[in-house]
């Protein structure tokens, strides 16, 4: 009898259902896996951007992860939008107390639309207390840039930030949105002196939640036990094929769509 795997998402609510945890729980469903979700925050957010963020009181957002995790092993455990710094250090503490294996971050700092969705507090938090138990860590490039301190401006800047946050921890950083001279949408794995690049062809327009979506379908391979360079070449090609299937929901970015 096959061993049903099980996955975490914790992040921020998106009413939307383009992005964060509801984007997540598609994801999961669509793989196969069981998901579950802890909201980190609330977002008044459409497909426009975001345009206010409200948070789960601490103490409130620490009692889910106990209550849970007293309960369920997750297989795999993704975070996204954490916000506050009460709740990155309740993450931490609850990742150390259950034992949490499989823990990918993806350190959302910003939205598209340029709200605030990590306070400027938590972001030491997130370096010092999550990373260090990080199995793969996710930023895009304005993230790297933020997370190393320094601008990224080509190939080797973006590999000395990669090794910067590599120094902060996490046993792999994927940057992603990398340099690319073909117009080909480029994500780099590092880990020491190995660096992997994914490829898949720049889709045209606006899309919504993409990047929740790739943390998300690395976690399910992750929890189904590929090595990290399998997971992340295999989730690239799951969202690029969700990219091209992608609706106009809204009224401006494209939501992906996951047909059952």
């Amino acid at each position: 009898m096959r061993v049903m795997k099980k996955v975490l998402s914790i992040a921020g609510s998106d009413p939307s259902g383009g992005a964060g945890i509801q984007v997540d729980l598609k994801t999961f469903q669509f793989l196969g896996v069981y998901g579950m979700a802890v909201p980190a925050a609330l977002t008044a957010q459409s497909s426009r951007g975001v345009s206010g963020v409200y948070p789960v009181p601490s103490n409130v957002f620490a009692r889910q992860l106990e209550a849970l995790l007293t309960d369920i092993k997750p297989d795999a455990v993704k975070t996204g939008m954490l916000f506050t710094r009460g709740n990155v250090e309740a993450v931490a503490s609850a990742a150390q107390r259950f034992k949490v294996r499989n823990l990918i971050v993806d350190p959302v700092l910003r939205s598209t639309s340029g709200r605030t969705l990590l306070r400027t507090d938590a972001i030491a938090s997130l370096k010092k207390r999550l990373f260090p138990l990080a199995l793969v860590v996710t930023p895009n490039l304005m993230e790297a840039a933020v997370l190393s301190g320094m601008s990224i401006t080509n190939d080797r800047d973006m590999a000395f930030a990669a090794g910067k946050i590599l120094d902060m921890g996490p046993s792999y950083v994927l940057i992603k949105g990398g340099h690319c001279a073909s117009g080909a949408a480029e994500d780099t794995l590092y880990r020491g002196r190995t660096v992997l690049t994914f490829s898949t062809s720049r889709r045209k327009g606006e899309f919504h939640g993409t990047g929740c979506a790739l943390s998300s379908v690395i976690a399910v391979f992750i929890a189904r036990g590929y090595a990290v360079e399998k997971a992340v070449e295999k989730a690239k090609q799951v969202v690029d094929s969700l990219l091209k299937t992608a609706k106009p929901v809204g009224r401006k970015r494209k939501t992906l769509y996951f047909q059952f």
